[in-house]
């Protein structure tokens, strides 16, 4: 787990700073960056949900495209939590019916 918090903070940062220096943030600058790949960033939602959030900021998201983009963003984020939450219960299921077998 701290190792997908590490990646995700890197990611952070690296969409922290090309928006400061009020450059596009973009996948393969973001890949660059952070040493992380852009295949990974693509497919991991937590990762992907990040850099779209910092992208739309760069948009307005006053419009109806950009509230569009952003709640398709909070879907997927919710769908990302959701998932790994469902991993855990089940982790805790395994853990809980080892636990009472008897020994």
């Amino acid at each position: 787990m701290p190792a997908d918090h590490d990646e995700q903070a890197r990611v952070e940062a690296a969409c922290a700073e090309l928006a400061a220096a009020g450059q596009p943030v973009t996948f393969a600058d973001v890949a660059a960056s952070t040493r992380i790949s852009r295949t990974t960033l693509y497919r991991r939602p937590d990762l992907r949900a990040v850099i779209d959030d910092h992208r739309a900021h760069g948009r307005d998201a006053t419009t109806l495209t950009g509230l569009t983009i952003q709640i398709d963003q909070l879907r997927r984020s919710l769908e990302a939590v959701a998932a790994k939450v469902r991993r855990h219960e089940e982790t805790i299921r395994r853990l809980e019916r080892a636990r009472r077998k008897p020994g």
